[in-house]
């Protein structure tokens, strides 16, 4: 399978016309046939249903359709990376973060850093720290941000901190107490809420630490629900449907419908690991890492 075969398939299921998708990759369409059956030989299924019309997608080339898009965008990503970093004409940073780093030090770090070096492209993006250690392998990001330890050789995981964790709880809920009390919650106490975890997928991930914590303990958890984000979890929980735990710098999220408490467990925290390549020796990138691991070590 080839990166021509992806764009042939890419443009026939996008107009679900063979003539019209001939026309876009300015070929004859007697050679688009013959490419997209190569590749349906070589999957060992159909995946365009060619007895309709118009032609539709089975349910095998749906799913190819939507995966093959996402692994174009990937190529032409790294092309323009590839070809800014060659051209010499500007410097460029990738930065990978889980959610929840958008309430520490990181945002302000690397602003001050953009503001020190306006010859420097970063470019931020949204990543589990699965993804991340993906991204850095393919050269999409140079440094990640995240809350899990993955092993993958290439790679080095440094720890920067232990970020202690809190609840979050709708307000009015049994153990988030008075605004004057403020009083502390267990982890025992939250063993027996619905406990709201995110995010549901890749795993392992942030989730899998939240449930390690209790299960430790000896306290599992008694039911528990999933959902995808951070910001998604701190809805679910406002909206009365469970509890939830998250970093302490998430208390910068102000919401009038919940309210966070602290936990007393000891070793109650959550890492904050940056990851980057083994053999990457930038300038550029080693400043930018320093001067995020000073700010969070200042608490900024």
């Amino acid at each position: 399978m080839e990166l021509r075969h992806l764009r042939y398939f890419e443009a026939l299921a996008s107009t679900l016309n063979f003539t019209r998708a001939a026309e876009r990759l300015h070929i004859a369409q007697p050679p688009l046939s013959r490419q997209i059956q190569q590749l349906e030989d070589e999957l060992g299924v159909a995946l365009i249903d060619r007895s309709t019309r118009p032609l539709t997608l089975t349910r095998a080339g749906a799913f190819f359709f939507e995966q093959s898009t996402q692994v174009l965008a990937r190529v032409e990503e790294v092309t323009r990376a590839t070809r800014r970093l060659g051209s010499g004409r500007r410097r460029w940073i990738g930065v990978g973060f889980v959610p929840s780093m958008l309430y520490g030090a990181l945002p302000t770090s690397v602003r001050q850093f953009m503001d020190r070096h306006p010859d420097i492209d970063v470019v931020l993006s949204e990543l589990t720290s699965l993804q991340q250690s993906e991204a850095l392998l393919s050269g999409r990001i140079d440094v990640g941000f995240g809350r899990v330890a993955v092993d993958t050789p290439g790679l080095v995981n440094t720890l920067i901190e232990e970020e202690p964790l809190v609840a979050v709880l709708p307000s009015g809920h049994a153990l988030a107490g008075d605004d004057a009390q403020a009083a502390p919650v267990t982890l025992q106490a939250l063993s027996q809420e619905v406990l709201i975890l995110y995010p549901a997928q890749p795993r392992p991930s942030f989730a899998d630490q939240i449930l390690a914590q209790f299960r430790i303990r000896g306290c599992p958890v008694a039911r528990t629900f999933e959902t995808n984000g951070l910001q998604t979890a701190v809805g679910l929980v406002a909206a009365g449907l469970g509890v939830s735990l998250v970093p302490a710098s998430v208390r910068k999220l102000r919401r009038d419908d919940i309210v966070y408490r602290s936990i007393p467990d000891a070793g109650a925290t959550s890492p904050v690991l940056m990851t980057t390549r083994a053999n990457d020796v930038s300038p550029d990138l080693a400043e930018l890492c320093a001067a995020v691991r000073e700010a969070m070590a200042a608490g900024v």
